[in-house]
């Protein structure tokens, strides 16, 4: 399956490192684009002056270990498609462009599902498409949560617990079922 990756999917961290750890495990091949990307940059903007260098030293490691996710834009497809929010329709022209299956977002509003099925795809939020995951794969899904924590907790200096890390993270489902 390939799933292009919406900017508010990959710049919130443990998000990111949830998606790429089960892509990591075959569950499916992560897209983007160069202008997902740099949304991506500018969004970090917001968390301080250096919100945007931590970002596109992310990006570039993100990159570095997905060299084959970065399709370029489709402008002519572009000028075809239409969605309620126009500044997202890039986001739908790198899915068709690509043949993705679906496209991970938690913006329903912003790509509604009859539009998306005319183009032969569909919307997943991250926690669904994560905890669908982890039914096909707990332990990967478990070893790649724990992964996630320990990085958290080192970065954070505190000592987060997998559920409340989740939660924060908005996949809830998913740390519900990481510690059930």
């Amino acid at each position: 399956m390939k799933a292009v990756l919406d900017t508010c999917v990959i710049y919130p961290t443990v998000m990111r490192e949830m998606l790429l750890g089960a892509a990591r495990l075959g569950h499916f091949t992560p897209i983007w684009s160069p202008k997902i990307l740099e949304e991506w940059a500018r969004a970090a903007r917001k968390i301080g002056p250096g919100g945007e260098a931590q970002a596109r030293a992310e990006i570039a490691l993100v990159q570095a270990g997905w060299p084959k996710a970065t399709h370029p834009g489709a402008p002519a497809l572009e000028n075809r498609l239409w969605l309620p929010d126009a500044a997202d329709i890039h986001v739908l022209a790198t899915a068709v462009s690509t043949s993705a299956d679906i496209i991970v977002t938690v913006n329903a509003r912003d790509f509604p599902r009859n539009i998306l099925a005319e183009e032969g795809l569909e919307r997943c939020d991250p926690d669904g498409l994560l905890y669908r995951f982890w039914l096909a794969d707990p332990k990967g899904l478990a070893s790649v949560a724990a992964q996630v924590l320990d990085e958290a907790n080192r970065l954070s200096g505190d000592s987060w617990l997998l559920r409340p890390l989740m939660k924060k993270a908005r996949l809830p489902r998913l740390g519900k079922a990481l510690t059930a």
